[in-house]
């Protein structure tokens, strides 16, 4: 029988257990690039445009540990859009203590801030981002984005950074989220940037949940963009859960990008 390499059953696992399979490596000197995705079985990233409906007890109690971890939440605007972001929700004594122990986390315990990507500036600025957060956003968008919307998102408390022309590369997100120090990166969608970040070789690791559901319809795959670019990756661990939830994280192989 096959046997999927370092299995653990979910339900064995504490908090603390779940903070050290999920740890980024210690002391980084450069953004270093965790992407979070769930996908069903037959491999639809959304239910009729969410991802929610695919997530149970374990991928949100992994979600929760990921965004305690991080330095930054980024995100793409049209997955801000349509999940409705507001700022995160993180254990700010969770994030105290990582701190103290060098993990990441915050002095105060103060939630990562939330990063979008966005060409066009087109972020509501009397949305949740502003409204229903701890901590005002990242807007990563262009010199040729239209100057007053920037400036509303400037006004709304946002810190807006010009990171290309007419476009937003892989490389100017990674420089500016590096400049700043935020270096342990939580990528949650979506899936056009999910693929110019692959083909880039930004991506470090995946940390992808298999839900147990059949979904069919038309939903995109977690990646997308123009061009195929195989990454070989290396599984660090599988998580079982009693509902048939697999929750697994792959990193990128040695000697890659």
């Amino acid at each position: 029988m096959h046997r999927v390499p370092n299995a653990t059953q979910f339900t064995t696992l504490g908090p603390d257990d779940l903070v050290r399979l999920y740890a980024y490596p210690a002391h980084p000197d450069s953004p270093w690039l965790r992407v979070n995705f769930i996908a069903s079985i037959d491999g639809a990233a959304t239910v009729d445009g969410r991802s929610g409906a695919l997530g149970g007890p374990a991928d949100r109690a992994v979600f929760a540990i990921l965004r305690d971890l991080a330095d930054v939440i980024l995100v793409g605007g049209g997955t801000a859009r349509a999940e409705n972001y507001g700022g995160a929700r993180t254990d700010a004594h969770r994030r105290i203590r990582l701190h103290h122990h060098g993990l990441g986390g915050d002095p105060a315990g103060a939630p990562p801030p939330i990063a979008v990507v966005t060409a066009r500036a087109d972020i509501d600025p009397t949305g949740r981002l502003f409204t229903d957060t701890g901590r005002p956003p990242l807007i990563l968008t262009t010199t040729s984005a239209d100057a007053g919307r920037k400036q509303a998102l400037t006004d709304a408390g946002a810190e807006v950074i010009e990171a290309g022309d007419d476009t937003v590369t892989a490389a100017a997100i990674r420089a500016a989220l590096g400049a700043r120090g935020l270096l342990r990166v939580l990528f949650e969608g979506g899936p056009t940037l999910f693929g110019d970040l692959l083909s880039a070789g930004f991506v470090d690791e995946l940390c992808l949940t298999v839900s147990p559901l059949l979904v069919g319809g038309s939903s995109t795959r977690i990646a997308v963009g123009p061009s195929a670019a195989p990454t070989p990756m290396v599984m660090r661990h599988a998580l079982l859960d009693d509902d048939g939830t697999v929750l697994t994280r792959w990193e990128r192989g040695h000697g890659q990008g």
